[in-house]
């Protein structure tokens, strides 16, 4: 095994423990007719079933990993719960402090 593949599982092994496995999940939907029994009906039937992924809310931001600013696709559920540093963006036009 070369050390090439070696860095790559580590480095892949890092984004997945900081990140998560950021694949769609799998699952199910389902159509339905009828009215339900608590409503006055004779209950709900399903009509269809059909696969389909339950992808997850991502974002293209930059991202501070390791003292580098990098360009990651995060889940916003990372960026609102603030386990994503990002970087401090300083305005351009702003006038240095003197003390």
């Amino acid at each position: 095994m070369s050390t090439l593949k070696k860095n790559k599982r580590i480095k892949r092994a890092a984004l997945l423990e900081t990140y998560g496995d950021l694949k769609p999940g799998r699952g199910n939907k389902k159509v339905e007719r009828g009215k339900a029994k608590y409503l006055g009906g004779n209950g709900r039937k399903t009509t269809g079933i059909t696969k389909r992924t339950y992808r997850r809310n991502l974002k293209k931001i930059q991202v501070i990993e390791d003292g580098a600013v990098v360009t990651r696709k995060v889940p916003v559920r990372m960026i609102r719960s603030g386990l994503i540093t990002k970087p401090v963006v300083q305005d351009p036009f702003a006038l240095p402090e003197h003390n």
